[in-house]
């Protein structure tokens, strides 16, 4: 047999296949090695809109304060189910699964950079450069989500074969996503032309730079190995202060931009979320109809846009008296005056966020008070497709959409935005004893919504007008969960909680009053042991070198 072989070999019988790619048929082309890069975007549609980690939109600010889903089974209720019951994250079902997921499209992102030098795709090392910094991005933002969710993870930089790999510490792996971006930053263009929005530019390596460093700070300042005693989680606390300057460093180069005219707010908050590529959106998802839709329209929309489906999440009470009013008051039900008519006088994001009883939708007044969008109790029909909360979701609706069900949608998801960043800096700022600086920036975000300066006077102040802000700023955009578990505060936020909702009584005057109600009718709970969700049991038995996180 041996000599058989080598008999063929020396017939020189070297050919390539025809039947299936080859690395010189992908690599050997840079169109389509391209191509091959191109298709790996397809990670941010798996994080749009809060879809993580349920597989449905807004499903992630649904285990906090912010949303109520209105379904009690399995499926379109699975987030109350968590929120109730959070020992159902277990090694064996994590819920929170990406790690598969996650390391196929790390093995596709080295598999291009390896093919790419192997084969000298790239006729010069700029273009080189280029797209391996477009690609390293990508990267980066896969692995951060594999750390937001286990902290210490398997870092890889080559496509590998085996299954005998270790876990890293998290703070390596902090450091591994973070250079990642830098040389991303490094080689990346300021711009792209209209044929390249949605792919990654400088500001976008930035921006998820800035996001890094954040989150590397806030497990260094706040985790303190108190919800876990494995060695190789948490950041120690003596690199908080560095990290958060390299958080406002990152911050601030995209701050730099503003004044290049390529990025800033825009004067109207909710053309932010209707206006594609617009210049707020530093890295966004564009969605093309027919070929590439989502359902949020469907989804989310009151009753009676689409009678059968709709309203499978809702906005709290608690995330409806966050919006202060326009004057920058806070709203108060205690205050007569404001109780006596909750909806008026709010600042804009109010309205651009919630429908509430009587706001104007597609040409009617949505009623929560009695009929087909009225209010029903929690768990009182299991699948209501109404308002449990007496509120339904404006935001990232479309009020053109008229016929959602054969229509879908199309709306661009935003997963970093300019007024994101502005909060980083804030943050980061504050915490770099740059007090001023930090506030001005947030005030930025507020001045677009009309509203009057912050009043905070001192660091802890204005972390908590920070915290205000990213409540309301960026509601149902997928940030709240995160950051939560960020700063430690999801087993204090979160636990023994319940979430409420306002339903509208008539008065018998012809206006409404409002009674609060509880819309989960049992406590939701935090375990803080899922500040490190567990790494899937089959992969530690497929991979020797592979430890369970301590705790689980």
């Amino acid at each position: 047999m041996v000599s058989a072989l080598l008999g063929l070999q020396s017939c020189n019988l070297d050919v390539t296949p025809t039947d299936r790619y080859t690395d010189i048929t992908v690599w050997g082309d840079v169109e389509n090695a391209k191509l091959y890069l191109y298709d790996q975007y397809a990670v941010l549609n798996t994080f749009s809109f809060g879809r993580f980690p349920i597989g449905y939109s807004n499903s992630t600010d649904a285990l906090t304060d912010l949303i109520k889903f209105t379904s009690t089974l399995s499926g379109n209720g699975t987030a109350n189910m968590i929120a109730f019951n959070p020992s159902s994250i277990t090694a064996t079902s994590p819920t929170f699964a990406y790690w598969a997921d996650g390391y196929k499209n790390i093995f596709a992102i080295n598999n291009f950079l390896d093919g790419t030098q192997k084969y000298n795709t790239f006729a010069d090392s700029t273009t080189k450069n280029l797209y391996h910094a477009e690609a390293r991005f990508l990267r980066a933002y896969v692995y951060l989500w594999l750390v937001k969710l286990h902290g210490s993870v398997i870092l890889l930089d080559k496509p590998v074969f085996d299954n005998n790999n270790p876990r890293s510490s998290e703070d390596d792996c902090w450091n591994f996503i973070a250079n990642d971006l830098a040389f991303a930053a490094k080689y990346l263009p300021e711009t792209r032309p209209t044929a390249e929005s949605g792919r990654a530019t400088k500001g976008a390596a930035y921006g998820l730079l800035a996001r890094t460093w954040l989150y590397a700070a806030s497990i260094a300042e706040y985790d303190k190995k108190q919800f876990n005693s494995d060695p190789l989680t948490g950041v120690p606390e003596t690199k908080k202060t560095a990290y958060y300057k390299n958080a406002a460093d990152a911050a601030e180069a995209v701050i730099a931009m503003e004044g290049k005219g390529i990025f800033q707010l825009l004067p109207k908050y909710s053309d932010v979320f209707y206006t594609k590529n617009n210049k707020e959106i530093i890295l966004g998802f564009s969605y093309v109809r027919p070929s590439l839709t989502h359902t949020i329209d469907r989804d989310f929309s009151p009753p009676s846009d689409i009678p059968t489906y709709g309203a499978m999440g809702v906005p709290t009470a608690e995330l409806a008296d966050a919006f202060e009013m326009v004057d920058g008051r806070k709203f108060s039900w205690n205050d007569p005056t404001m109780a006596a008519n909750p909806y008026s006088d709010r600042e804009s994001r109010f309205y651009a966020t919630i429908l509430y009883n009587g706001a104007s939708w597609k040409g009617r007044q949505i009623n929560t008070a009695t009929g087909f969008e009225g209010y029903v109790d929690y768990g009182t029909q299991t699948e209501p497709k109404k308002t449990v909360t007496g509120y339904y979701i404006r935001k990232y609706l479309d009020s053109t959409n008229t016929d959602a069900l054969r229509n879908a949608s199309d709306q661009q998801y935003n997963d970093i935005r300019y007024a994101e960043v502005l909060l980083i800096y804030a943050e980061a700022a504050a915490k770099t004893g740059q007090f001023g600086k930090g506030k001005s920036a947030l005030d930025k975000v507020r001045k677009r919504a009309g509203l009057p300066e912050s009043k905070a006077k001192n660091e802890e102040e204005l972390m908590a007008a920070v915290e205000h802000e990213r409540i309301v700023e960026l509601a149902f955009e997928g940030h709240r969960y995160w950051d939560l578990r960020r700063w430690r505060k999801a087993h204090i936020v979160l636990d023994n909680m319940r979430v409420h909702g306002h339903k509208p009584v008539a008065d018998g005057k012809g206006g409404y009053t409002y009674q609060l109600v509880d819309s989960d009718k049992q406590n939701r709970y935090f375990a803080s042991n899922t500040y490190y969700i567990p790494l899937p049991v089959a992969e530690i038995v497929n991979n020797p070198k592979l430890t369970q996180i301590q705790g689980w």
